[in-house]
């Protein structure tokens, strides 16, 4: 079972956060700094090195990746099929949908079977051979309405850029996951068992070998109105991971950065993970942008 409760920790941030506020000069614009960017300021300063506020769907960035991992219900689609992936308004929209009616799916998992038909078609990109950075900052402004609906699974989360799932492209994609090189951090998952305005943070912990990895020892589980847009990210902070919800650490891997010192991509999907039927005809993950940044010193 998820934890239903957050695990606040930094009882003392706050403190020392405001002392150095307190001995900060004011903005330049006359306001007060705020005790977490003053501390920022003094440590280091972020550069901006990649960002997609999805004016249009970019492939420069993004590709459609087609795989059957989880054991997850749906067939991924290519070209946002049956609105599964779509850019309006400035956003990303990645949808599960239900077509009412089984149809042949062209996934394969790693034995390789292939998936068999399903009703069921949903959106994944990732920024494989596109956009992969050492460590730094990753962060996307997304929302989940109505979660908690039985079978949903969204997420945001990043894998080391030698990967030997597809799409492989380069000779180098050849390490298993969760293998160095193929390791693999959850910024942002949203798995509907632990009912509604949850989500899950973690690390995966790799134990050795292809396949093996673990899936709870490094989670931690955040309470956040999942309707309604919020930031979330990782940063790597010397040897640990921090991460974010707008911006203020939830949760910190004490340790776990040095875990991954490849380059990561990124990914954003939707999937189902349960023959639970949908009782609507889609679910969304609306995504207004993502971004990386690089510390400089």
């Amino acid at each position: 079972m998820l934890e239903t409760k957050p695990r606040w920790i930094f009882p003392l941030l706050g403190a020392v956060c405001c002392l150095v506020a307190a001995c900060s000069d004011p903005e330049p614009d006359g306001s007060e700094a705020t005790g977490e960017t003053a501390a920022a300021t003094m440590v280091a300063e972020w550069e901006v090195d990649f960002f997609d506020d999805f004016d249009r769907f970019d492939p420069e960035n993004w590709q459609d990746q087609l795989l059957w991992v989880n054991d997850e219900d749906q067939c991924y689609v290519r070209d946002g099929l049956h609105g599964t992936r779509a850019v309006s308004d400035g956003t990303l929209k990645l949808r599960v949908v239900d077509l009412g009616e089984p149809i042949e799916c062209d996934n394969f998992n790693k034995v390789p079977d292939q998936h068999p038909p399903t009703q069921y078609v949903a959106g994944r990109i990732t920024s494989k051979n596109r956009q992969e950075f050492v460590k730094g900052r990753w962060t996307a402004r997304l929302r989940v309405p109505d979660s908690g609906q039985a079978g949903m699974f969204p997420a945001w989360w990043l894998l080391g850029a030698r990967n030997n799932e597809p799409p492989v492209e380069e000779d180098d994609e050849d390490v298993c996951w969760p293998m160095t090189g193929s390791g693999e951090i959850d910024i942002f998952e949203h798995h509907s068992d632990g009912g509604p305005d949850h989500y899950a943070a973690r690390a995966i912990k790799s134990l050795g070998y292809c396949g093996g990895g673990d899936w709870q020892q490094l989670m931690h589980v955040q309470e956040a109105a999942l309707a309604e847009y919020h930031e979330y990210g990782v940063e790597w902070d010397g040897s640990d991971l921090l991460f974010l919800l707008d911006g203020e650490v939830v949760y910190r891997g004490e340790g776990q950065g040095d875990q991954f010192p490849e380059p990561l991509f990124a990914v954003l999907n939707f999937a189902k993970i349960n023959p639970s039927p949908m009782t609507v005809e889609s679910w969304t993950m609306e995504v207004d942008w993502v971004k990386h940044e690089r510390r400089v010193e």
